[in-house]
């Protein structure tokens, strides 16, 4: 069950509207990186989690639903932003400006152009489940595996590059208003890396969790290829690094390198059959 509040979880104001930047908001949106990816990825872990204790399922509610709250901050800072774009090009008002620069000369005026009319015919001027380009949120980059910890990581790394995402955002306007909320939800995606974190650190870290899933047997695995690096260079260089030698990340295992050579034969698939429409020299 779900409660709504009218009411914005943060402050959204904008002090000069700036169509163009409404498009990139959509990236934060509808994005790889955006807020509906991270909703739904959190909802679904939580909606699956199966574990003795409620807790990893009640923290991914609380935190899914929080992220509604940033999907509703953007849709409203998109149409904010929208207030000043013109329905057409012929108007006056895309001489203004803002407008005009927007819907001015340049390789991006096309693109621009075809986002504010998407805006307008499809939504009213307001935001749509879309990113920057147009192209609708696809929930297939959606990852819930069932593993806490599997999802944990998936979770950090969402984050990061949501938090990537929300700093370009945060440089690429000058608007006073679009800079205090970005720096709220950059505030918010720090708070969520440690967040996911803390609970690897909580399952038992690095050393506890790796390799993921923890409750196969390592020893049913192949011992000599768990934690050697494959060296795969014509000229046999290796990028030397913390993973080519000493423990591994885990404490199970050493590092090692392995010059990538054939370990198997060539396959021989057999004859094609009869019925399978190849050529008379494939059929044995």
């Amino acid at each position: 069950m779900y409660y709504h509040d009218s009411r914005l979880q943060y402050p959204v104001t904008v002090d000069k509207p700036n169509p163009a930047f409404a498009t990139l908001l959509q990236q934060a949106i509808g994005g790889v990186e955006g807020e509906i990816r991270v909703c739904m990825q959190y909802f679904f872990q939580a909606w699956g989690n199966r574990a003795p204790t409620t807790k990893y399922r009640d923290m991914l509610l609380h935190t899914a639903t929080e992220e509604l709250g940033h999907i509703e901050m953007l849709a409203t800072a998109v149409a904010l932003n929208l207030d000043k774009a013109p329905t057409s090009l012929q108007e006056e008002g895309a001489a203004d400006g803002i407008v005009g620069a927007v819907m001015g000369g340049g390789s991006a005026k096309g693109a621009i152009e075809h986002m504010i009319h998407k805006n307008l015919l499809s939504a009213g001027l307001a935001a749509m489940p879309m990113d920057s380009d147009g192209v609708p949120f696809n929930m297939s980059h959606i990852y819930a595996s069932g593993n806490v910890a599997a999802d944990m990581y998936c979770n950090v790394a969402a984050e990061s590059t949501g938090r990537v995402l929300a700093v370009r955002l945060f440089n690429a306007t000058d608007d006073a208003g679009m800079k205090k909320m970005l720096h709220y939800m950059i505030a918010r995606d720090t708070m969520h890396q440690q967040q996911w974190l803390a609970v690897i650190e909580e399952l038992g870290g690095d050393a506890g969790t790796l390799p993921i899933p923890n409750s196969f047997p390592q020893e049913q695995e192949d011992q000599q290829n768990n934690y050697n690096f494959y060296a795969t260079a014509m000229d046999k260089s290796v990028p030397e690094g913390r993973w080519t030698s000493g423990p591994s990340i885990d404490g199970k295992g050493q590092f090692t390198v392995f010059q990538n050579e054939p370990l198997g034969d060539t396959p021989v698939l057999g004859a094609a059959r009869p019925d399978s429409g190849a050529e008379q020299q494939q059929i044995g």
